[in-house]
């Protein structure tokens, strides 16, 4: 399978995937493919399971069978990030982000504690494992960090994509009195691998900020305790 990115004048992306024969991937939003060459029956869209349909919030998955080509829109901002994988892979996932994943690829749920639960309002994470590849939805530039048992690393908790499963978290914020009252909470993160995580979320705050926010309101947005999560 090989993957062609194109970005067009608004921000938005387009990615072409070209499939070799009976070549198969799985794509989790069919309604963004926008061209298609190859046999009428290279593409079988199909019910997913239940699983499926609670944690991407849709009903339907297209099955893209090789040999055959396509292009799918990505809305401005976004971008794809695709990983290979030859056997297991330490590292938990979003089932939300997940744009495709090829044959041969299996995924295992991973129940969450209920503190996790509680700030990433998510019940499970997704463990990838086989051989094959997928495919994740992100909001800008993929960033990796590798985690240090000891020394801990902090990251925007609304920004990470993956991390390995056997990273220690906790909630928190850090820095003097003042930084720690209008940042978002962080994951403050320890063990070994590494941790992806996504800059758009910033970009997008950063970017309203500069447009559309007066000086009174960036003002207390800085200043007022916990301004940053209040006012908006």
């Amino acid at each position: 399978m090989e993957n062609h990115f194109s970005d067009d004048d608004s921000g938005g992306q387009a990615v072409s995937f070209l499939l070799e024969e009976n070549e198969r991937i799985h794509l989790l939003h069919p309604q963004q493919i926008i061209a298609y060459q190859g046999p009428s029956s290279g593409r079988a869209d199909r019910l997913m399971d239940l699983k499926g349909m609670y944690r991407k919030k849709k009903l339907i998955r297209a099955d893209m069978t090789g040999p055959c080509r396509f292009t799918a829109a990505l809305p401005p901002g976004y971008r794809i990030k695709s990983i290979t994988l030859n056997g297991d892979d330490d590292l938990l996932y979003d089932f939300k982000h997940l744009f495709y994943y090829s044959e041969g690829i299996s995924m295992q749920t991973r129940i969450l504690s209920m503190k996790n639960m509680v700030v990433t309002r998510d019940v499970v994470k997704i463990k990838f494992s086989g051989k094959g590849s997928f495919g994740l939805l992100t909001e800008g530039t993929v960033c990796e960090a590798a985690l240090d048992p000891v020394k801990p690393l902090y990251v925007d908790a609304g920004s990470v994509i993956a991390y390995p499963e056997n990273a220690s978290l906790e909630l928190t914020v850090y820095g003097n009195h003042l930084a720690s009252q209008h940042m978002s909470y962080q994951w403050k993160m320890t063990g070994s691998g590494p941790v992806l995580f996504q800059a758009g979320r910033q970009n997008r705050r950063f970017e309203q900020e500069i447009r559309e926010d007066g000086l009174l309101k960036r003002f207390l947005r800085e200043v007022l305790p916990f301004g940053g999560v209040i006012i908006k």
